[in-house]
């Protein structure tokens, strides 16, 4: 069965091993959660990603998750567009998550970055989801 949505998938994923407090969590392989993973490890959220392939030219991530004190430092990630109901936003739309505390992450024309990298470019687009 195919898939619908790969990044809400990825996102579940996280999610369901934080709650289980593993300490690491794989995904398939896609160039656009690639670049999700690279915007939550620039912003602190998990420690960081490694890419596994295999011989039938598949790939999978292998996500580092982080804990501070025992407890996950991402504490609420939110598909924000789906594939039934696509969210854009122009720049001076773009949402504030908790006040400025957490991230949104943006598919812009520019590439896939953090709400605060989308208005210093000056560049709005598809809100992905948000990292608190």
């Amino acid at each position: 069965m195919t898939m619908t949505d790969p990044l809400g998938d990825m996102l579940t994923r996280i999610r369901n091993a934080q709650m289980r407090r593993k300490s690491s969590v794989s995904t398939p392989g896609s160039k656009l959660r690639k670049n999700v993973l690279e915007v939550l490890q620039s912003e602190g959220y998990i420690r960081g990603y490694s890419t596994v392939d295999f011989d039938n030219g598949r790939s999978e991530f292998e996500i580092e998750l982080k804990y501070f004190d025992g407890e996950p430092v991402i504490r609420d990630l939110q598909r924000i567009s789906k594939p039934g109901r696509r969210v854009y936003a122009s720049v001076r739309n773009i949402p504030r998550v908790n006040n400025g505390l957490g991230v949104s992450i943006l598919s812009t024309p520019k590439g896939v970055m953090s709400d605060a990298d989308a208005r210093d470019n000056n560049v709005g687009g598809e809100v992905l989801c948000r990292v608190f």
